[in-house]
């Protein structure tokens, strides 16, 4: 297919693959580099059993912001009592103040990586700038779809394992054949996979943006034509996620595992599952995957917790919209910002405060979902357009594997 042509079928894609790109931020980033360091190959099964999960989920979203043309926040808003919609709000911010201050820590220590005479704070500093101006000044669509080719830095990740000599047999039974270590170490990494993967503020985008999409398109009535086109768009985008994330695990789990590095606490060392394919390339390579997605995800991150506090709080919302037209909005986008970038001046290194993030995510997951799929379900809120038999059955199995791991942790922790 010529460039001509991949760019138009980039463009036919919307919320679903900026959703699917945006997952793979730094904190997915190290995430999957840690289990594949520290675990080897060991937990290459759980991209081919998120996949169906994070589709149902993302899907269950997408449908309630298309038919209701509101967020989860404004649905919870109007049909649930007031204890939920704060609920919800006291379980998601936390993780996603964390995880803005976590990704721009990591874009900052990469590009410290690559210009070591410049402290890293400086960068964190210049990127938290750099996201205000763009986030206020430019509609989120338009510099998604700069940043959607950035992140294709990352299908690198797939063409290392080919260059060696790989036990293909031994990589398709750790895909297809669950391994389970019952200590607290796997089931921090398990848990930390399950929450950066099935991350609660996307829920909250994909309902968002889908809502404006249709607000923008000028959809009047959701019909079968439009779900499916919703629904191919966030299958694609929740592949694109997976296929990256299994290609990430299998990558380090071929490079880092064997040659003694367990344990990855700078970006540096993460760096280095590219070496084979880029040589002295790699930190320049593996940099623009990083901010590549973490300039995608940071308004994303940001842009969910605004939504939240916007539908909440009765104030005009989107990031198509002029500051002077959303003040309130952007301002607490800008706050969220700096919050984030007080993480630098903790103790804590950029790859720990994200793999902190995720587990943080995969403790606070079950009690969404739970909702989600009772908002699903809830012919008040759809009308006809429920979720199917497979989607609550995928919904449920997410939510009973995300607290059984998520119990199972706080297990071993104490």
């Amino acid at each position: 297919m010529k460039i001509e042509g991949i760019r138009k079928a980039f463009k036919t894609l919307g919320p679903g693959l900026i959703t699917g790109a945006s997952d793979d931020d730094p904190s997915g980033i190290a995430t999957y580099s840690q289990a594949g360091a520290g675990f080897g190959l060991s937990t290459l099964w759980t991209a081919l059993f998120t996949f169906p999960l994070m589709a149902a989920m993302q899907g269950m979203c997408a449908r309630i912001g298309l038919v209701t043309s509101q967020g989860l926040t404004a649905t919870l808003k109007q049909y649930y009592p007031k204890p939920i919609l704060y609920g919800m709000l006291l379980f998601s911010f936390p993780a996603i103040t964390l995880n803005i201050g976590a990704n721009i820590q990591a874009m900052g220590a990469v590009c410290h990586m690559i210009l070591p005479a410049v402290p890293v704070s400086v960068f964190c500093v210049a990127i938290t700038l750099l996201l205000m101006v763009v986030i206020i000044h430019y509609p989120y669509q338009k510099i998604a779809m700069i940043l959607k080719w950035l992140c294709t830095s990352l299908l690198l990740y797939i063409i290392v394992p080919f260059l060696s000599d790989q036990n293909w047999k031994l990589i398709a039974r750790d895909t297809f054949i669950p391994v389970i270590r019952y200590d607290k170490e796997f089931f921090s990494i398990i848990v930390a996979i399950l929450g950066t993967t099935i991350s609660p503020y996307l829920f909250y985008w994909q309902a968002n943006m889908e809502a404006e999409d249709r607000l923008h398109n000028h959809i009047i009535v959701v019909d079968k034509k439009i779900l499916n086109s919703m629904k191919a768009d966030v299958n694609t985008g929740m592949l694109f996620s997976n296929v990256v994330m299994f290609f990430i695990i299998l990558t380090t789990g071929t490079v880092l595992f064997p040659a003694g590095i367990r344990q990855i606490d700078t970006v540096d060392q993460a760096a280095r599952a590219l070496q084979p394919l880029a040589g002295n390339l790699t930190y320049l390579i593996f940099a623009a995957g990083v901010l590549g997605t973490g300039l995608l995800a940071v308004p994303v991150l940001a842009g969910a917790q605004s939504y939240m506090l916007a539908e909440t709080l009765g104030w005009e919302e989107g990031l198509d919209k002029k500051f002077a037209q959303a003040k309130p909005f952007y301002i607490s986008i800008i706050i969220s910002l700096l919050v984030g970038l007080l993480l630098q001046f903790s103790a804590v290194s950029p790859l720990r405060a994200l793999l902190y993030t995720a587990i943080a995510y995969g403790l606070t997951a079950p009690v969404l979902i739970a909702v989600v799929l009772h908002i699903g379900n809830n012919k008040k809120i759809m009308k006809s357009n429920t979720n199917s038999w497979f989607s609550n059955l995928l919904g449920t199995i997410a939510l009973i594997i995300m607290t059984a791991a998520a119990i199972a942790l706080i297990y071993f922790l104490l």
